[in-house]
């Protein structure tokens, strides 16, 4: 466990700073190569990049990133006000001879305005071998990817469900004024006090399983990168405290869905990553589709990607640092395989999910959606528009829609296709450049509406012009362009 004595804290902040061990100066040091090697987790050319330099952001790289053992004259002057006595009383480092060895991963880390420091378990780069149980993971693709996707208004009470080493923490620092964090695992939590430490946060920090710890409290703002894995739970598998739930299948998931809306103020936004079952020949739709009805409150659900059991069972049989091919690893392969085949799952689907309390008395809206193409990044402001517009149309009937002067957004572009030597296009399409990059197929009167769609005439004056130059009789085109028209909205096509 590391400590979070003030005053070596505030020496670690200061050499840290002054080193300075940011994002950008550590990918300076290691330069592109082997920045991008260490990213494909090969860490030989970081280890020539770093090597006999005396850098202090090459020794930092060297101690936390890498593991490699650093002999204490050097630490001392990487870390001139902690030194090594301060790290290893802070417990970041151990003694091993005349060198001092990493007991954590450290690094910088940050987003488009903020620059943060993150201590967690080193990885199996860095240890030479598989993960504990109790690791405490660092950032990682799926925080990255829940961080990217979260919106981001001014709140009062924030809530990181399962924080881990507290990555999202950090980013509801920017816009909330409480934050509360929660981890089932002790050793993370520790983890989290100290990194709300060195980057100058105050926290409140609990220990407990999923939604025990907030029993009763509602938050404006919850996001979650919980355990969402599905591993079998009857083949002697290890179960990881930051990926596997301890639950049969995507029940995990299910269960968090359901009870979440209980725990947002009227008007609140929860954000939650998330794998679920597709069984049979079903749509992902209808498992996922029946959660949301449950949950009593909006839900939005985006399906990033969809792994058949094979790539799944790859996919964490590698994550835990197990090599493929060896006894372990084909031991799990095949559990999760038989756990699949029992619940004739076919599928695994991954996505982002988002809930909406609504703050009048109406029906909650579901919207589930498959898009697996480049999305805006980050996803946040449109994260939060789509929550916006679709609340607005929970609220509006179709006269509202129609009596409506809509505009096309900015990013929104209109294209013809044309087969040679024809004048009439073939194909006419709209594209979104930013959020979902949203795509639909047009016919001439939906083109023709896109076009005059400037914020002068409302909707329903835009399709009575059309339908006269179109000769088409006017009642049939609003109806058959309502259902477009709320997809428009719902998309930002049309604001």
């Amino acid at each position: 466990m590391l400590s979070s004595d003030p005053a070596l804290i505030a020496a670690l902040r200061a050499d840290l700073s002054a080193a300075p061990f940011t994002v950008e100066r550590t990918a300076a040091v290691l330069g592109p190569v082997a920045a991008g090697a260490l990213a494909r987790e090969q860490v030989l050319p970081a280890e020539r990049a770093t090597r006999d330099n005396p850098d202090p952001a090459a020794v930092l790289i060297r101690l936390f990133t890498l593991g490699d053992p650093v002999d204490r004259a050097t630490v001392d002057a990487a870390l001139p006000a902690l030194g090594g006595a301060g790290a290893l009383a802070l417990g970041l480092v151990r003694d091993a001879g005349d060198a001092l060895i990493a007991t954590c991963d450290l690094r910088p880390y940050g987003d488009q305005e903020h620059a943060w420091w993150l201590a967690s378990d080193l990885s199996e780069l860095a240890t030479r071998a598989p993960l504990s149980e109790d690791h405490v993971l660092g950032v990682g693709g799926a925080s990255t990817t829940l961080a990217s996707w979260t919106p981001r208004p001014r709140v009062g009470r924030a809530l990181d469900l399962g924080t881990g080493c507290g990555v999202q923490a950090l980013h509801l620092s920017t816009h909330a004024e409480h934050i509360v964090a929660t981890d089932i695992s002790d050793r993370a939590l520790s983890y989290v006090r100290f990194n709300a430490a060195l980057n100058g946060q105050e926290w409140d920090i609990r220990h407990g399983s999923m939604l025990e710890p907030v029993a009763g409290e509602r938050f404006s703002l919850i996001v979650s990168n919980p355990p969402f894995v599905i591993t079998p739970r009857d083949h002697g598998m290890p179960t990881y405290e930051y990926r596997d739930g301890g639950q049969q299948g995507d029940a995990v998931v299910a269960d968090l869905v359901t009870r979440l809306g209980e725990h947002l103020e009227p008007g609140g936004i929860a954000q939650i990553l998330g794998n679920w079952e597709i069984v049979g020949a079903a749509p992902w739709q209808d498992r996922v589709g029946a959660w949301a009805r449950a949950a009593g409150v909006d839900v939005w659900v985006v399906q990033r990607e969809i792994q058949d059991p094979a790539q799944y069972a790859e996919t964490w049989a590698r994550d835990g640092g197990h090599q493929s091919g060896t006894t372990d690893f084909n031991q799990m392969y095949a559990a999760w395989l038989d756990d699949f085949a029992a619940r004739d799952v076919t599928g695994i689907g991954f996505g982002i999910i988002t809930m909406h309390r609504p703050e009048s008395d109406r029906e909650p809206f579901v919207d589930l959606l498959d898009a697996r193409g480049p999305v805006a990044a980050p996803m946040g402001p449109a994260v939060l528009a789509g929550i916006q517009a679709r609340v607005w149309l929970a609220e509006h009937d179709d006269d509202a829609i129609l009596d409506t002067s809509w505009s096309a957004a900015a990013d929104v572009t209109v294209a013809q296709h044309f087969r040679a030597g024809s004048s009439d296009p073939e194909v006419i399409e709209v594209a979104q450049g930013g959020g979902l990059g949203y795509r639909e197929s047009l016919d001439t009167a939906s083109a023709a509406y896109l076009s005059v769609a400037d914020g002068d005439l409302t909707a329903r004056a835009a399709l009575a012009a059309i339908s006269g130059l179109l000769g088409l009789d006017q009642d049939e085109l609003v109806e058959a362009m309502l259902p477009r028209l709320r997809r428009w909205i719902a998309a930002a096509i049309l604001r």
